[in-house]
């Protein structure tokens, strides 16, 4: 591979940890997908090497998020109907208010379906906090199994 290909990718990779950080992109799938294109184009045992390598990561990563996160919600007692609320009211809170619209409409959300459901603000704010705090944990497993990627792709292009 070229080394303005391999600058690309590096971008592209780059691009997709920032987007999961900032969750405004599928960060992690960007990360992957640029590795396995890396990886096809530069083929050898090398490059199919890390491209099925960074598949596999990236597929326990997304099934890693989701199991912890779903045992976190189901422990404190947050219905999925309450996440669906929160979701919708992130998707506006996204094009309403720039940048921070989503958090803030996702946290509203939750607050505002738990207040209805529960009828007391207390245990409405601890559904909400229950879910921020799934939302971080998905956030931290996505973030780490897509660095394990980026490590690898890394090993990869020395050794390539």
């Amino acid at each position: 591979m070229t080394p303005v290909l391999e600058i690309v990718v590096g971008l592209l990779v780059a691009t997709g940890l920032v987007g999961i950080v900032v969750q405004v992109l599928p960060g992690g799938f960007l990360v992957c997908g640029s590795v396995v294109v890396w990886g096809v184009v530069t083929g050898g045992a090398a490059g199919w090497t890390v491209a099925v390598v960074a598949v596999l990561l990236t597929a326990a990563a997304e099934v890693t998020k989701y199991l912890l996160a779903g045992r976190h919600l189901s422990r404190a007692g947050v219905p999925r109907g309450t996440l669906v609320w929160g979701g919708l009211l992130g998707i506006v809170g996204f094009f309403v208010v720039p940048v921070v619209g989503l958090p803030l409409g996702f946290a509203l959300g939750v607050w505002a379906a738990e207040l209805v459901r529960l009828r007391e603000s207390r245990p409405a704010w601890a559904s909400t906090w229950a879910a921020l705090q799934a939302t971080g944990l998905t956030i931290l497993v996505e973030l780490a199994g897509a660095l394990l990627v980026t490590a690898t792709w890394v090993a990869g292009v020395v050794a390539a």
